[in-house]
């Protein structure tokens, strides 16, 4: 495509565009996305985002919103064609370099990313980038549809394990290189987290659906509800005829706490919680069809973006007293700041330098109360953040009818235990290079959180794509 970012020559007034305030994103109004779980953004008009666009400066290259972009997205193009009122053409420009712009447009964290690194931050509020990929992209697919293009057939077989990010990333891009990919998923529904864990009225699930649906058209098989490591293993793929496999089975497994009652009736993991939530319950495993009872008073122990999904999930349950139950102080909390603030604008509480260490039961046996104690910071640990030190005596109760255990995610170990010769780390993440994808086994790549641990979704998408490459060059050297 031709080049449209303007040039020096075009005499554009950066001072002027700096000066230009932006809309901001809309929400709808407090009381009443609190009572469904609808999208809660309001979309922007064409008018409004042409305007946003007109914001951006076309810092001198490379621009720093593209190199903060873990993608790399050509956003100085996009903004350039947005604002002429070319989405169509913009959107193509995002599609170039990810596999699922309309999903990251809504999740990542931007203020850490492209807009984190936007010029306008020394003067007014940055231009909403990721605010603008979604809207245009969503554009493209409303008005003229969206094709993936389908390479000349080279008669290889891929088979990919896991309909999440990373997964989908690598099909994208194996499906244009000409070769034929059956995906292989353990749930009943594609997206893997993007769709179990993030709740709709933070994404749509119908964005990951309609994306799955240009790979099924472009002729990408998925065979649900198959595990491999338990239904087949990645031995049997090969024996089957498949000549490469990609691993992007994320890293689902919930992180435990270790202490007294953590089992009681009303102590859910976050991973259960937000799919029985968030999902249609025909999409949802057997065991977890049915909505939980949260009760009055809901406690949510964890201080990352999942801990701040399940606080703004319960409020919409309609419990009286939802409560964050942190150890370290707000500026500690990993998670982002905009879906924190709009946790707080709905109702939900934070209670920091606070620890649970015992679940108690009631006369019923269900959860009644957690036993917390208070924490003060003592020195840096390994992660960089103030170790949090227990004050000795400080115990208290906190009421709650149900607790839920957001405290991070670990790999299952199934692959690694199934596979001869692949190589992981302590923890059973799986050994891969960075910039291929390639592990200890010929022909066996991996990428996304199943590689890295817990990470983003464009994170995990650019590890598929970048695996496709290696994939490609891999069986056509065969």
């Amino acid at each position: 495509m031709e080049e449209h970012v303007p040039s020096d020559s075009l005499a554009i007034d950066r001072k002027e565009r700096a000066r230009l305030p932006s809309l901001d994103i809309a929400h709808r109004a407090v009381k009443d996305r609190v009572c469904d779980f609808n999208d809660i953004c309001v979309p922007m008009t064409d008018e409004e985002a042409m305007f946003e666009a007109s914001r951006c400066v076309h810092c001198p290259e490379p621009a720093p919103c593209v190199l903060a972009c873990p993608a790399h997205n050509d956003i100085p193009t996009a903004m350039w064609l947005i604002e002429q009122g070319k989405f169509v053409e913009a959107a193509e420009i995002y599609r170039k370099t990810s596999s699922m712009p309309e999903i990251c447009g809504r999740v990542c964290p931007h203020a850490v990313l492209c807009a984190g690194s936007c010029s306008h931050l020394k003067s007014h509020a940055s231009v909403l980038t990721g605010d603008l990929e979604a809207w245009v992209t969503c554009f493209q697919r409303r008005t003229v549809g969206v094709t993936i293009p389908k390479g000349e057939p080279t008669g290889k077989r891929v088979a990919v394990i896991g309909a999440g990010p990373s997964g989908l990333g690598c099909a994208e891009q194996l499906v244009q290189f000409g070769h034929q990919v059956t995906i292989f998923e353990a749930r009943p529904a594609p997206g893997g987290l993007v769709v179990y864990g993030i709740p709709p009225f933070k994404m749509p699930k119908e964005l990951v659906f309609c994306r799955v649906g240009d790979l099924e058209d472009a002729g990408v098989e998925i065979k649900f509800n198959v595990t491999v490591g338990k239904d087949l293993t990645i031995d049997d793929l090969f024996a089957q005829g498949f000549e490469a496999v990609f691993i992007g089975v994320g890293s689902e497994v919930d992180a435990k706490m270790g202490i007294e009652g953590e089992d009681l009736p009303g102590v859910i993991r976050a991973t259960e919680f937000l799919a029985r939530c968030n999902v249609d319950l025909d999409l949802l495993p057997e065991a977890w069809r049915s909505r939980p009872d949260v009760g009055k008073k809901v406690v949510v122990i964890g201080g990352g973006d999942t801990a701040t999904d399940c606080l703004r999930t319960a409020v919409r349950y309609n419990a009286e007293e939802v409560t964050c139950l942190y150890r370290r102080t707000i500026k500690e909390m990993p998670g982002g700041v905009k879906d924190r603030e709009l946790a707080l604008e709905e109702g939900a509480n934070f209670h920091f330098l606070t620890q649970p260490v015992r679940f108690i039961a009631g006369e019923d046996g269900h959860l009644a109360q957690v036993e917390c104690v208070r924490m003060e910071l003592g020195e840096p640990d390994a992660s960089g953040r103030r170790r949090p030190v227990e004050i000795k005596g400080s115990n208290f109760m906190v009421d709650a009818d149900t607790a839920v255990l957001a405290l991070g995610f670990w790999p299952d170990p199934i692959i690694r235990d199934t596979t001869p010769g692949l190589q992981t780390e302590k923890y059973g993440l799986i050994i891969a290079d960075h910039d291929t994808g390639a592990t200890s086994r010929p022909g066996v790549y991996a990428g996304g959180d199943g590689v890295t641990g817990p990470d983003l979704v464009v994170t995990a998408m650019v590890s598929g794509r970048k695996a496709a490459k290696a994939i490609d060059e891999y069986l056509m050297k065969r």
